[in-house]
């Protein structure tokens, strides 16, 4: 029996994000690319005999909010599996910082239960549970950095240059329920294609916003920019901005203010969960 097995979860950046349209079901059309990061939550998962499932972590998260929890429960459900499983979640991605932690942890979680269980099922289902807790969850079961569209889950995969950011956590935790909610939020931005993305046609819809609303934001934004040009990802709070190289990365992180939490790390064009733990396709 396979037990207590670790595996990665990887944040996430939205190079660009655009909303193209509202949809009758009150959801949004989205433009967007992703790209993964080699910074990531860790699972470690313990298969049980007695079909219970249980999930804990480092900082103080409800289990029935945890969206790994959740998944697991779902992909019971739907396999109507006797087999239980203990999740532990080392945090490492902030919360509520557009950085895709919860969904990553829910996307490990399917793909590694998925091989755990021996339920050998295909990709294509893992996502579509995957779609009904959240959006963001997709990306990370496909596990390539993709140019996404619909509300995330059309995706086409892109091979960027695996770049260095130094990313920021300005101290807040952005409600994204309540962002989309904004009634100044452009929803009808024209559809763009990669050319216009490469050619620098794309921005964050949600960075005005959010600066607005939160402080801290808007001045994260301008302390970063002074080195290279910043950008929050999702709906924020975090933010980042590309460099050369990691030791220039480092440097502007030994600067940081001290009111807020940053870290290094290199985008990957294949999810660090696939590559390290062989899992998913």
């Amino acid at each position: 029996m396979f037990n207590n097995h670790a595996y990665l979860a990887p944040a996430k950046i939205n190079l660009f994000l655009h909303i193209t349209s509202r949809r009758a079901d009150g959801y949004h059309n989205l433009q967007t690319i992703f790209q993964f990061l080699d910074y990531c939550d860790e699972l470690k998962l313990t298969v049980r005999q007695d079909g219970k499932i249980t999930c804990n972590s480092n900082i103080d998260l409800p289990t029935k909010q945890n969206l790994a929890f959740r998944a697991a429960k779902s992909l019971q459900q739907a396999t109507n599996t006797d087999l239980g499983v203990d999740i532990q979640i080392e945090k490492k991605i902030p919360l509520g910082g557009g950085l895709g932690g919860g969904s990553s942890d829910a996307a490990t979680s399917l793909l590694a239960l998925n091989q755990l269980w021996q339920l050998n099922l295909p990709t294509s289902k893992l996502v579509t549970l995957g779609l009904k807790l959240g959006a963001d969850i997709p990306i990370f079961i496909e596990g390539h950095a993709a140019w996404a569209e619909g509300v995330g889950e059309i995706l086409t995969p892109v091979t960027l240059d695996e770049s260095w950011y130094l990313v920021i956590h300005p101290g807040c935790h952005v409600a994204t329920q309540a962002i989309f909610a904004t009634p100044h939020l452009t929803r009808n931005m024209p559809a763009i294609t990669m050319l216009n993305f490469l050619e620098g046609q794309a921005v964050n819809v949600f960075e005005k916003i959010v600066s607005e609303h939160y402080t801290q934001v808007k001045q994260a934004l301008n302390w970063l920019t002074q080195y290279s040009p910043a950008r929050m990802t999702g709906t924020g709070g975090c933010i980042f901005a590309k460099f050369t190289c990691e030791n220039d990365a480092k440097r502007v992180l030994h600067q940081l203010p001290s009111e807020w939490q940053g870290f290094v790390a290199q985008s990957k064009n294949v999810s660090p969960a696939i590559k390290t733990s062989q899992i998913g396709s």
